[in-house]
Parts: C-alpha cells; sequence; structure tokens
C-alpha cells in the first residue's frame, strides 16, 4: 500500500454533548486538541481532509482541506461519506482514507506505521486498530471500493452505527501494542480533559 495513495481524514462533526462545547477547540498545553492531532499527522500526507460542520480553528497548512458533511446527523459513518466523495468529486487519486478522531492528543505517528505494515498481509478492505483487547471504531483505514455500499447503508437503509455496519462489511482488526501512557485516551468530557492536563505534566 502506498502512502501517496492514502488521505488523512480528521473526523470533527460530532456534537461533543458530553464535553458541553466544541471539544476539538479545548485547550490542553499550549494548543486546541485538533492541532494537537494535526501537528503530529500533517507530514505523514500529501493532503489532509478535515470534516466538521461548524466554524473550527485550527492552523491552517496549504495541505489541509476543510469541508462540512455532505448530509447532516449522520454520524461517523456520514463523515466517511463525506471524505470519499470528496474524493471523487474532486478527481483525487486517493485509494484509502486513514479516519482519525479529535479527541485522542497522545496519539502517536509511529503506530500508523505499524498499522498500515500489519495491513498489508490482509485482503481486507476496512481495518480498524485495536489495543488491550478494545476496538477503535474511528481509527480505521477504509478502501474506495467500500464507497457505494457505504452510500446506500447511510442514505437508503439508515444505517448510522460504525460498529454494526463495519462488521456486517467485514472488518479486520489489528492489534497496537503500546508501553506506558495510553496513545488512544480520549477526551470526553470536561474530567477527561483534567486528566490530561495532568499527563502532560508527567
Amino acid at each position: 500500500m502506498e502512502h501517496n495513495k492514502i488521505l488523512g481524514v480528521v473526523l470533527a462533526g460530532g456534537k461533543s454533548s458530553r464535553f458541553g462545547a466544541d471539544k476539538s477547540e479545548a485547550i490542553l498545553g499550549n494548543k486546541n486538541l485538533i492541532n494537537h492531532i494535526l501537528d503530529k499527522i500533517t507530514f505523514k500526507f500529501d493532503e489532509i481532509l478535515i470534516v466538521a460542520n461548524h466554524k473550527i480553528s485550527f492552523d491552517e497548512n496549504e495541505k489541509i482541506n476543510l469541508i462540512s458533511d455532505y448530509h447532516k446527523d449522520l454520524g461517523p459513518l456520514g463523515g466517511i461519506y463525506s471524505a470519499m466523495k470528496w474524493i471523487k468529486d474532486n478527481n483525487k487519486s486517493y485509494e484509502w482514507i486513514i479516519s482519525l478522531p479529535t479527541d485522542t492528543p497522545f496519539f502517536e505517528t509511529e503506530i500508523l506505521d505499524e498499522f498500515y505494515e500489519k495491513t498489508k498481509q490482509k485482503e481486507k478492505k476496512l481495518f480498524f486498530m485495536k489495543s488491550n483487547n478494545k476496538r477503535h471504531n474511528i481509527f480505521g483505514l477504509w478502501s474506495l471500493d467500500l464507497f457505494k455500499n457505504l452510500e446506500k447503508d447511510l442514505l437508503e437503509n439508515n444505517e448510522r452505527k460504525v460498529e454494526t455496519w463495519a462488521n456486517k462489511i467485514g472488518v479486520e482488526t489489528i492489534n497496537i501494542n503500546f508501553e506506558g501512557r495510553d496513545p488512544f485516551f480520549n477526551i470526553n468530557t470536561i474530567e477527561d480533559l483534567e486528566k490530561a492536563k495532568k499527563y502532560i505534566k508527567i
């Protein structure tokens, strides 16, 4: 799998209802959460797409494009669909997208290399990361070959759950090993943000 055939996609269209505000712009250390992930992945991709349904502040870069969901309120699957449709509408040559959330500031890019290497041994169209027996449904590698199936299930069959749809399609989980601080620690609440601030000081 060639890296230049993969589009990096940051999903920032969630409502952040548990957080009480747009968590992608919550400040951790000296920058907001979305910049934590962008700073780490920008050099990994030729282009990055942010899918968000509201104005969002981030450090702009010529590699980064910002779009809204083509259809609102479809959840993360809607964000994946929007990224795939953007590729097709703009005649891009990407064959895969890698999806990442905005709320995991401790994610390390070395994980992507391990992930890609392990997917090369498989023949699936969809891969999710897993660690400590927990599947991370937003950390996924999605083939553009899934576009038509996803479009039909979203717009005609009213499918919304990532886990349900992925299981139906046939997802392969790739186990990621780590030591020390959990790179998949995600910030859903203010309490989580306070924990993250303590982790930074450790």
